[in-house]
Protein backbone atom coordinates (compact mmCIF):
# COMPACT_ATOMS: atom_id res chain seq x y z
CA UNK A 1 0.00 0.00 0.00
CA UNK A 2 1.15 3.26 -0.44
CA UNK A 3 2.50 5.37 2.24
CA UNK A 4 0.05 8.11 2.05
CA UNK A 5 -2.70 6.01 1.93
CA UNK A 6 -1.39 3.79 5.39
CA UNK A 7 -0.96 7.19 6.87
CA UNK A 8 -4.77 8.51 5.88
CA UNK A 9 -5.97 4.89 6.72
CA UNK A 10 -4.46 5.13 10.01
CA UNK A 11 -5.63 8.84 10.86
CA UNK A 12 -9.17 7.40 9.27
CA UNK A 13 -9.16 4.77 12.27
CA UNK A 14 -8.13 7.08 14.79
CA UNK A 15 -10.99 9.63 14.12
CA UNK A 16 -13.48 6.65 14.43
CA UNK A 17 -12.20 6.14 17.48
CA UNK A 18 -12.42 9.48 18.89
CA UNK A 19 -16.05 10.14 17.87
CA UNK A 20 -17.67 6.65 16.23
CA UNK A 21 -21.48 8.13 16.17
CA UNK A 22 -20.65 11.58 14.05
CA UNK A 23 -19.07 11.62 10.39
CA UNK A 24 -15.53 13.99 10.52
CA UNK A 25 -14.36 15.36 7.31
CA UNK A 26 -10.72 15.23 6.73
CA UNK A 27 -9.58 17.67 4.54
CA UNK A 28 -6.22 16.59 3.03
CA UNK A 29 -4.19 19.69 3.05
CA UNK A 30 -2.41 19.73 -0.38
CA UNK A 31 -0.98 23.14 -0.28
CA UNK A 32 2.85 22.83 -1.55
CA UNK A 33 2.40 19.13 -2.94
CA UNK A 34 2.37 18.07 -6.40
CA UNK A 35 -0.41 16.74 -8.02
CA UNK A 36 1.58 13.87 -8.41
CA UNK A 37 2.20 13.05 -4.75
CA UNK A 38 -1.87 14.20 -4.22
CA UNK A 39 -3.12 11.65 -6.98
CA UNK A 40 -2.71 8.39 -5.19
CA UNK A 41 -4.85 9.78 -2.92
CA UNK A 42 -7.89 10.91 -4.87
CA UNK A 43 -7.54 7.44 -7.15
CA UNK A 44 -8.33 5.83 -3.61
CA UNK A 45 -11.50 7.86 -3.33
CA UNK A 46 -10.70 10.52 -1.37
CA UNK A 47 -12.16 13.98 -2.45
CA UNK A 48 -11.11 16.67 -0.01
CA UNK A 49 -8.56 18.85 -0.61
CA UNK A 50 -7.50 22.24 0.93
CA UNK A 51 -5.20 25.11 -0.11
CA UNK A 52 -3.81 28.09 0.98
CA UNK A 53 -3.44 30.05 -2.01
CA UNK A 54 -5.64 30.94 -4.74
CA UNK A 55 -2.74 31.34 -7.26
CA UNK A 56 -1.22 27.89 -6.51
CA UNK A 57 -4.73 25.96 -6.32
CA UNK A 58 -5.76 27.83 -9.76
CA UNK A 59 -2.67 26.07 -11.30
CA UNK A 60 -2.96 23.10 -9.70
CA UNK A 61 -6.77 22.09 -9.75
CA UNK A 62 -8.13 23.87 -12.71
CA UNK A 63 -7.64 20.87 -15.07
CA UNK A 64 -8.18 18.48 -12.46
CA UNK A 65 -11.48 19.39 -11.23
CA UNK A 66 -13.19 19.17 -14.41
CA UNK A 67 -11.64 16.14 -14.43
CA UNK A 68 -12.40 14.62 -11.52
CA UNK A 69 -15.97 16.11 -10.39
CA UNK A 70 -16.23 14.63 -7.24
CA UNK A 71 -13.53 17.10 -5.81
CA UNK A 72 -14.21 19.94 -3.14
CA UNK A 73 -11.53 22.12 -2.26
CA UNK A 74 -10.96 24.17 0.48
CA UNK A 75 -9.65 27.73 1.02
CA UNK A 76 -8.27 28.04 4.54
CA UNK A 77 -5.74 30.67 4.35
CA UNK A 78 -6.13 34.13 4.42
CA UNK A 79 -8.36 35.61 1.14
CA UNK A 80 -7.89 38.53 -0.30
CA UNK A 81 -10.47 40.52 -1.39
CA UNK A 82 -9.11 40.63 -5.07
CA UNK A 83 -8.67 37.63 -5.33
CA UNK A 84 -12.58 36.36 -4.71
CA UNK A 85 -13.32 35.92 -8.19
CA UNK A 86 -10.98 33.06 -8.55
CA UNK A 87 -11.66 31.79 -5.43
CA UNK A 88 -15.36 31.80 -6.37
CA UNK A 89 -14.64 30.02 -9.79
CA UNK A 90 -12.37 27.26 -8.31
CA UNK A 91 -13.78 26.46 -4.79
CA UNK A 92 -15.98 25.01 -2.72
CA UNK A 93 -15.58 25.62 0.69
CA UNK A 94 -14.45 29.10 2.40
CA UNK A 95 -13.08 28.67 5.61
CA UNK A 96 -11.55 32.16 6.08
CA UNK A 97 -14.24 34.13 6.19
CA UNK A 98 -13.58 37.29 8.40
CA UNK A 99 -14.63 40.39 7.51
CA UNK A 100 -17.14 42.84 5.46
CA UNK A 101 -15.45 43.78 2.29
CA UNK A 102 -14.65 39.84 1.93
CA UNK A 103 -18.28 38.66 2.28
CA UNK A 104 -19.43 41.81 -0.07
CA UNK A 105 -16.89 40.41 -2.71
CA UNK A 106 -17.86 37.01 -2.21
CA UNK A 107 -21.72 37.87 -2.89
CA UNK A 108 -21.14 39.72 -6.09
CA UNK A 109 -19.04 37.07 -7.70
CA UNK A 110 -21.20 34.35 -6.29
CA UNK A 111 -23.72 36.10 -8.32
CA UNK A 112 -21.79 36.76 -11.20
CA UNK A 113 -20.72 33.07 -11.44
CA UNK A 114 -24.02 31.58 -10.14
CA UNK A 115 -22.11 29.82 -7.77
CA UNK A 116 -23.15 28.93 -4.27
CA UNK A 117 -20.14 27.90 -1.52
CA UNK A 118 -20.38 26.92 1.29
CA UNK A 119 -18.52 29.19 4.57
CA UNK A 120 -16.30 29.16 7.39
CA UNK A 121 -16.47 31.97 9.43
CA UNK A 122 -13.04 32.26 11.20
CA UNK A 123 -12.64 33.35 14.76
CA UNK A 124 -9.63 35.32 16.05
CA UNK A 125 -10.43 33.41 19.52
CA UNK A 126 -7.18 34.37 20.58
CA UNK A 127 -7.42 37.88 19.80
CA UNK A 128 -3.92 37.96 18.68
CA UNK A 129 -2.93 41.17 16.74
CA UNK A 130 -1.39 39.31 13.85
CA UNK A 131 -3.73 36.37 13.32
CA UNK A 132 -6.59 36.56 10.83
CA UNK A 133 -10.39 36.37 12.00
CA UNK A 134 -13.00 38.47 13.34
CA UNK A 135 -12.90 39.20 16.82
CA UNK A 136 -14.89 37.44 19.43
CA UNK A 137 -17.14 40.55 20.19
CA UNK A 138 -17.97 41.47 16.56
CA UNK A 139 -18.86 37.71 15.80
CA UNK A 140 -22.64 37.93 16.24
CA UNK A 141 -23.48 40.86 14.15
CA UNK A 142 -20.73 39.77 11.19
CA UNK A 143 -22.77 36.66 11.35
CA UNK A 144 -26.35 38.04 11.03
CA UNK A 145 -24.74 40.37 8.18
CA UNK A 146 -23.57 37.83 6.05
CA UNK A 147 -26.57 35.43 6.42
CA UNK A 148 -28.98 37.96 6.77
CA UNK A 149 -28.42 40.69 4.72
CA UNK A 150 -26.29 39.20 1.94
CA UNK A 151 -27.34 35.74 2.05
CA UNK A 152 -24.22 33.50 2.23
CA UNK A 153 -24.43 29.79 3.22
CA UNK A 154 -22.57 30.37 6.23
CA UNK A 155 -22.54 26.12 8.08
CA UNK A 156 -19.86 26.62 11.07
CA UNK A 157 -16.88 28.33 12.54
CA UNK A 158 -13.32 27.88 11.80
CA UNK A 159 -10.26 28.78 14.14
CA UNK A 160 -6.50 28.09 14.23
CA UNK A 161 -5.86 28.57 17.50
CA UNK A 162 -2.89 30.63 19.35
CA UNK A 163 0.41 28.56 19.27
CA UNK A 164 0.72 27.81 23.69
CA UNK A 165 -0.09 24.92 23.67
CA UNK A 166 -3.55 25.00 24.89
CA UNK A 167 -5.83 24.21 22.00
CA UNK A 168 -8.06 22.31 23.77
CA UNK A 169 -9.19 25.63 25.45
CA UNK A 170 -9.88 27.31 22.38
CA UNK A 171 -11.95 24.21 20.70
CA UNK A 172 -14.22 23.92 23.83
CA UNK A 173 -14.49 28.13 23.19
CA UNK A 174 -15.23 27.99 19.50
CA UNK A 175 -17.92 25.17 20.12
CA UNK A 176 -19.85 27.03 22.77
CA UNK A 177 -19.76 30.08 20.00
CA UNK A 178 -21.47 27.76 17.41
CA UNK A 179 -23.49 26.47 19.31
CA UNK A 180 -25.22 30.43 20.35
CA UNK A 181 -25.39 30.88 16.47
CA UNK A 182 -27.18 27.14 15.87
CA UNK A 183 -24.42 26.13 13.66
CA UNK A 184 -23.95 22.35 12.98
CA UNK A 185 -20.26 22.64 11.66
CA UNK A 186 -16.80 23.42 13.27
CA UNK A 187 -13.38 23.33 11.30
CA UNK A 188 -11.06 23.00 13.73
CA UNK A 189 -7.79 20.82 14.48
CA UNK A 190 -4.74 19.92 12.09
CA UNK A 191 -2.28 17.44 12.41
CA UNK A 192 -0.99 18.26 15.34
CA UNK A 193 -4.18 18.46 17.82
CA UNK A 194 -6.92 17.11 15.69
CA UNK A 195 -7.61 14.73 18.44
CA UNK A 196 -8.58 17.59 20.55
CA UNK A 197 -10.50 19.12 18.20
CA UNK A 198 -12.89 15.96 17.11
CA UNK A 199 -13.39 15.80 21.45
CA UNK A 200 -14.29 19.24 21.24
CA UNK A 201 -17.31 18.96 18.21
CA UNK A 202 -14.96 18.85 14.89
CA UNK A 203 -16.81 17.89 11.64
CA UNK A 204 -14.04 19.81 9.42
CA UNK A 205 -10.37 19.01 10.23
CA UNK A 206 -7.44 19.58 8.40
CA UNK A 207 -4.74 17.74 8.09
CA UNK A 208 -1.33 17.83 5.90
CA UNK A 209 1.66 16.39 7.11
CA UNK A 210 0.63 13.96 8.99
CA UNK A 211 -1.11 12.74 5.93
CA UNK A 212 1.47 13.17 3.09
CA UNK A 213 4.89 13.95 4.91
CA UNK A 214 6.77 17.21 5.55
CA UNK A 215 6.93 19.87 3.68
CA UNK A 216 10.29 20.61 1.83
Amino acid sequence: MNTIIERFEKIKSNIKSLNPSNPVEIIAVSKTFTIEQIYPLIDYGHYHFGENKVQEAVTKWTGLKMEKKNIKLHMIGKLQSNKAKDAVKLFDYIHSLDNQKLADTLTKQQKNLNKNLKYFIQVNIGNELQKSGIPVRELDPFYNYCVNEINLNVIGLMVIPPNDNNSEKYFKSLNVLNKSLALENLSMGMSSDYDLAIKNGASYVRIGSSIFGSRS
